[in-house]
């Protein structure tokens, strides 16, 4: 994990925060919590620096409406309903 991002209102680009609170419907103070399809987003690093490279343009973390931003994890050979555990959270 690189860094975590909440937004407290739906249709801002989310900002980095030290921590966030995992519960059963999402982050705690993050605009995208409830329940429904999409609770916590997760985007590597790698995609956000393909992009960068394809589009000339620099982008920040949170910007792509993402809660964690990844390393290390290959998140595009997982499915919907897959469960990562990194330490004690499950994901």
């Amino acid at each position: 994990m690189i860094l975590v991002n909440i937004s407290e209102k739906k249709g801002t680009i989310k900002k980095p925060v030290k921590e966030i609170i995992l519960y059963n419907n999402g982050i705690k103070s993050d605009a995208h919590a409830g329940n429904w399809h999409r609770q916590v987003s997760l985007l590597a690093k790698k995609s956000i620096d393909r992009f960068t490279i394809s589009s000339g343009k620099n982008i920040n973390y949170g910007e792509f409406d993402e809660n964690i931003t990844t390393s290390g994890i290959e998140l595009c050979q997982t499915s919907p309903k897959d469960k990562l555990i990194i330490g004690s959270v499950e994901l």
